[in-house]
C-alpha cells in the first residue's frame, strides 16, 4: 500500500474517532436544560466591559436594559479607555430607554500582567459587589439578548444547581466570509471541547463563551475571578477551567435567545479574530503547533486529496478511503450549517475552510515570535514570558 493509502486509512479512522468518540461534538441540539422558575429570584448584576464599541452599542445595550426579569438585576457597563464615545453612547441609551438601572464607569489603564478586557471585569465585578448580587452575568458589547434570556439563563442556573452557565451566542452569518468561516469555527471550538462532556462533574473538559456567561458569585469568589485568570487571552475558557477546578459545576450549549451582532465582512476581520489567540490556544508550543499542523492536514486535507489523486493514478484504495473520510467530514458539519440557517451545499467546503484555519494558526504563531503578543480593540498584550507580574 502506498503512503498515500496509509494516510488516508489513517484519517478515516480519525473521522470514525471523532463520530463516535468526542463527545458527539457534531450535534447542535444541546440548549438550555430543563429548568422551572425559582420560588425566589436571585439577585443579578450584569458586567459589560466594552472598547470602542460605539457601532455596535446601540443594538446591543438596549436588548439588556429591557430584560424581562422579575428579579432584581442591574446593569454595570464598564467603559475601557474608548476613543469612540462608547461610555458616553450608553448612558444616552440608558435616558432614552430606560428600563434596568445602568452604571457606566471607567477603571483606567490596566495595570502590568492584567489583560484589558480582564481589567474592565474586575471593575465591573467591584461596581456588582457593592449591590450583592447572588449572580454575574458577564456578557460582551456586542451580544444582543432576547427579553427573556436572563430569565431563562437563571432559571437553568437555580433548577440545574450550576455554578456557571454559558451560551455560545450565534455569530453573524451574512457576508461571504461570514458564510465560509463563522461555522466552521463554532463546529471546530465544539470539537476540541465537547459541550456535553463539559457539564459532566468528573470530566476535566471545561470552557464558556465569553458573550454570555452568568456565575454565580460566590463561585467566583471562591475560583478568584478575575485575578485567577488575569493574563489569559482565551479569558473564557480560562474562566470556566478555574470555576470548574475550584469544584464548580458548570454548562456550556449553543444559544436561541442570544446572538452577536459585530459584523465580519472581510477575511481579513476574521483573520484577526482567529490568530489573535490561535497560538495562545496551543499554549504557545512550537511542537503542539507542528502536530496540530500535521493533525489538520491528516484529517481535513487528506480525504479529498487522496480521493482526488486517487481517481486520477488509479487506485481505488486511496480514492475509497478519502471520499468515505469526505463524507463522514461533511455529514457531520451538516447540523452546524442548519443551526446557522445556512445552504447545506457549504458542507463539502469544509476542507477549504480548514486550510484557512491552518494558515491563521500559523500566522498567529509569527506573529507572536514577532513580539506582537495578541492583539485586540486596539491593546497590544505582551507575550506571557515576557508580561512582568502584578
Amino acid at each position: 500500500m502506498s503512503a498515500l493509502v496509509w494516510t488516508a486509512v489513517g484519517s478515516l479512522a480519525a473521522w470514525l474517532w471523532l463520530l463516535l468518540g468526542q463527545g458527539f461534538f457534531w450535534r447542535t441540539d444541546l440548549r438550555l436544560p430543563s429548568r422551572r422558575d425559582p420560588d425566589s429570584w436571585p439577585s443579578v448584576g450584569v458586567v459589560v466591559p466594552a472598547r470602542d464599541e460605539a457601532a455596535v452599542l446601540s443594538e446591543s445595550l438596549p436588548s439588556l436594559l429591557a430584560q424581562e426579569y422579575p428579579g432584581r438585576a442591574e446593569i454595570f457597563l464598564v467603559d475601557d479607555g474608548s476613543s469612540d464615545g462608547t461610555g458616553e453612547l450608553a448612558r444616552e441609551l440608558g435616558r432614552r430607554h430606560g428600563g434596568l438601572p445602568l452604571t457606566v464607569g471607567s477603571p483606567g489603564e490596566p495595570p502590568a500582567g492584567w489583560t484589558g478586557k480582564l481589567w474592565a471585569v474586575r471593575h465591573g465585578i467591584g461596581l456588582a459587589r457593592a449591590r450583592a448580587p447572588e449572580y454575574l452575568l458577564l456578557t460582551d458589547a456586542d451580544i444582543a439578548h432576547a427579553p427573556d434570556s436572563l430569565r431563562e439563563l437563571v432559571a437553568s442556573a437555580v433548577t440545574g444547581d450550576f455554578d456557571l452557565v454559558s451560551q455560545m451566542a450565534r455569530l453573524r452569518v451574512e457576508s461571504v466570509w461570514e458564510r465560509l468561516v463563522v461555522p466552521a469555527f463554532v463546529y471546530f471550538f465544539a470539537q476540541l471541547y465537547p459541550f456535553r462532556w463539559i457539564a459532566g462533574r468528573g470530566s476535566r473538559t471545561a470552557a464558556a463563551a465569553g458573550g454570555c456567561v452568568l456565575l454565580r458569585a460566590t463561585a467566583a469568589e471562591r475560583a478568584r475571578i478575575p485575578d485567577a485568570i488575569r493574563q489569559s487571552v482565551i479569558d473564557d475558557v480560562a474562566l470556566a477551567r478555574a470555576v470548574k477546578s475550584s469544584g464548580g459545576h458548570i454548562w456550556l450549549g449553543l444559544a436561541e435567545r442570544v446572538d452577536s451582532v459585530r459584523p465580519y465582512p472581510r477575511l481579513h476581520d476574521l483573520w484577526r479574530m482567529v490568530s489573535r489567540s490561535a497560538y495562545a490556544q496551543l499554549r504557545h508550543n512550537p511542537l503542539v503547533l507542528a502536530g496540530t499542523v500535521a493533525g489538520l492536514g491528516v484529517v481535513y486535507l487528506v480525504p479529498p486529496v487522496a480521493l482526488v489523486v486517487g481517481l486520477v493514478a488509479g487506485s481505488r484504495m486511496a480514492a475509497g478511503t478519502g471520499g468515505v473520510a469526505w463524507l463522514l467530514m461533511t455529514a457531520t458539519y451538516l447540523p452546524m450549517l442548519r443551526y446557522y440557517r445556512q445552504p447545506l451545499l457549504l458542507a463539502p467546503l469544509l476542507p477549504f475552510t480548514a486550510l484557512l484555519y491552518l494558515f491563521m494558526t500559523v500566522d498567529s504563531a509569527v506573529q507572536h515570535y514577532r513580539g506582537r503578543g495578541a492583539a485586540w480593540k486596539g491593546r497590544t498584550y505582551a507575550r506571557p514570558d515576557a508580561a512582568p507580574g502584578p
